[in-house]
């Protein structure tokens, strides 16, 4: 009885073992793919990759689970619910001239057969293509030519997903959306780091990795110039556009930024990523003695202190308007929007630059310039 007893219990072990032994081979997270991103995860699975969105609205849900399935390999049985892709992807379309800027950077701006609101795309690559009839323009993101995007053959687009958002009439076709919830990341590494899932969904993972591993280098570098200063300057950002004023989160990656610059960033005590809305009065409340302020603006001359005080009056009640302490990115020319999400060390050295000039007296500014006096 007791050898019998024993022998089972022999078995039950082998058998709990082998389990085991299953289970960790067929499904690997890649812990250290990511490293600094907090809205996504890749596992490695027996015939696919899976990669989860992670809802950075509603924690501890998923926005998106996609499984990702070489297009020469057969569609693995028993995956679970997800938006199955068939990669490397083909043919592509992109709402977002940020997304339109990572596939340039990865060497896929060939694979682009789609964009929408062109006017808003400032990848040269991307608009050469456009000209030649090469990519095709298909409307407006809110209410895209649905029935074009079909005829190009599109597999996907890729977009930026917005809370309670919609996707309209693509969601009906069975052309799988992309969310790449980058914006939404709380270091700027993080957002960086999104280029690794477009490099998965491309077929590019060895450009992407190397991509980031030399970004992730230069701002850490960079970032350690900034670590010993004592003095921060009080920093306030953006203007109003239409009755709220936007400014980054304390908990968004814009706001980490700030920080590794060296600024006291006056709205860091905003809970959550992305932008809050602020009103006027608690703008001027909160910032009106900031040391500096700085705005974007897409025009084509470039901004000075009378236009911004045309805009709205109040501006000049700022410490930082009367000092002359204003500075301005023009995105009408400037790549902005397109760089920074890919190469954050870009904006970081830049803004060393300014707060504290002393660190980094030899650079050459891309984004910011002091808004012009009127004579």
């Amino acid at each position: 009885m007791i050898r019998n007893c024993f022998c089972l219990l022999l078995l039950l072990c082998l058998t709990l073992s082998c389990n085991v032994r299953h289970s960790s081979s067929s499904e690997s997270e890649k812990t250290d793919f990511v490293r600094y991103a907090v809205g996504y995860t890749v596992t490695d699975q027996d015939g696919y990759t899976k990669v989860e969105v992670h809802d950075p609205w509603n924690k501890g849900k998923l926005l998106q689970r996609y499984l990702l399935v070489p297009r020469d390999k057969p569609i693995p049985e028993g995956m679970p619910k997800g938006t199955v892709v068939r990669v490397p992807l083909h043919n592509i379309v992109v709402y977002t001239s940020v997304h339109s800027a990572v596939l340039d950077e990865l060497g896929v701006t060939g694979n682009i057969v789609g964009v929408c609101e062109s006017r808003y795309i400032k990848v040269p690559a991307v608009n050469e293509r456009i000209r030649n009839g090469l990519i095709t323009d298909l409307g407006e993101a809110t209410a895209p030519n649905v029935e074009r995007m079909i005829e190009i053959g599109a597999e996907v687009v890729l977009a930026s997903p917005f809370d309670h958002g919609s996707y309209g009439p693509v969601e009906k076709i069975g052309i799988p959306v992309i969310e790449c919830a980058d914006y939404m990341e709380t270091d700027p590494l993080g957002r960086a780091e999104w280029i690794k899932f477009v490099g998965l969904l491309t077929g590019q993972s060895e450009r992407a990795d190397s991509l980031f591993r030399e970004t992730e280098s230069n701002y850490l570098k960079i970032k350690a110039l900034a670590e010993g200063v004592t003095s921060r300057p009080k920093l306030m950002t953006g203007k109003k556009y239409g009755s709220p004023w936007h400014v980054p989160s304390g908990e968004s990656y814009m706001a980490r930024i700030y920080k590794d610059a060296g600024a006291d960033y006056l709205f860091s005590y905003l809970p959550g990523t992305g932008s809050s809305p602020m009103s006027f009065e608690t703008v001027l409340d909160k910032a009106i003695h900031a040391d500096i302020w700085l705005i974007h603006y897409n025009q084509e001359e470039e901004m000075t202190y009378n236009m911004l005080k045309s805009d709205y009056a109040s501006y000049s009640q700022f410490d930082a308007f009367r000092d002359r302490r204003i500075y301005g990115c023009n995105t009408n020319y400037s790549l902005y929007y397109e760089e920074v999400p890919v190469h954050p060390d870009y904006l970081l050295a830049e803004l060393i630059a300014l707060f504290h000039p002393q660190l980094l007296p030899e650079h050459e500014f891309r984004y910011f310039s002091p808004l012009s006096v009127d004579k």
